[in-house]
């Protein structure tokens, strides 16, 4: 299927690795032009290569940073017409998985939502009066399923994802009627870095459970988020969702929210 991206101009925030890389490479493949930011280009991402991708360095920790990648795309490509906010996570510094309320003080707290909740904010405040210029647009925000399913383990990291959903569904309001889509994608527990990366989500949970990191990846972490395929979502099964999302093909998907989490959200 034609999903109508040939040289749509796409932001794509988390680039480097995992799904936003698997989002900017099915965003070439489709034609469209990516500004790929991420704090540091990857062996990976440079591969993709291409007059279609401008990689944008930059700390999305810092507020006026959103403003000046949003000047480097227009600049570049001449117009806005995509943003993936996919950037999020624990921030520089700040380990999880996090098994209790009291695992994390003010200042972690107030980290790990800007890097989840303010800095979408301020790139979609950054590229609304672009897109405004274009007649229209799409905004995919990456959520994830404990936005909606809450639990005890990172606390934090559900919070600040619920306040990236509920502002989808209200900036879906406010500027549908200008012309952009505003949807949000909400994973289950997928195979990136967070897991993979030593040091990471999976070497934590082995060592609370006392087994090993594969172990972990391939039957400990797939059941602890019940997820009934039995395994880690692959990055590009999120891609997939999010491109569908992004293109004119979902023309009156507005507010939506996709949950892509092999079955983690039981509820209707």
């Amino acid at each position: 299927m034609d999903l109508k991206l040939l040289d749509r101009v796409a932001v794509v925030t988390g680039a480097s690795k995992g799904i936003g890389l698997a989002v900017t490479r099915s965003l070439l493949e489709e034609g469209a032009k990516v500004v790929a930011v991420s704090r540091r280009m990857t062996p990976e991402l440079k591969n993709l290569g291409g007059v279609g991708l401008l990689h944008v360095s930059a700390d999305l920790m810092d507020p006026d940073a959103p403003g000046r990648i949003v000047d480097r795309a227009v600049g570049h490509f001449g117009a806005l017409d995509i943003l993936v906010n996919n950037a999020g996570g624990p921030p520089p510094g700040i380990t999880m998985p996090r098994t209790g309320f009291f695992d994390g003080d003010d200042a972690e707290w107030q980290a790990i939502f800007e890097f989840n909740l303010f800095s979408p904010v301020r790139m979609t405040r950054a590229a609304i009066p672009r897109m405004i210029e274009r007649g229209g647009g799409s905004i995919v925000n990456v959520s994830t399923g404990m936005a909606r399913q809450p639990a005890s383990v990172n606390i934090e990291y559900g919070a600040a994802k619920a306040g990236l959903s509920n502002l989808t569904k209200a900036l879906s309001e406010e500027f549908g009627p200008q012309g952009i889509r505003f949807n949000t994608v909400s994973p289950g527990a997928v195979r990136t870095a967070w897991w993979t990366e030593k040091g990471g989500a999976a070497d934590a949970i082995a060592a609370m459970a006392g087994a090993d990191r594969d172990t972990v990846m391939e039957t400990i972490a797939p059941q602890m988020m019940g997820q009934v395929t039995g395994r880690l979502i692959d990055p590009q099964e999120v891609a997939d969702a999010i491109l569908l999302l992004a293109s004119p093909r979902s023309a009156s998907t507005i507010g939506a929210d996709i949950a892509v989490d092999a079955g983690f959200h039981k509820s209707f």
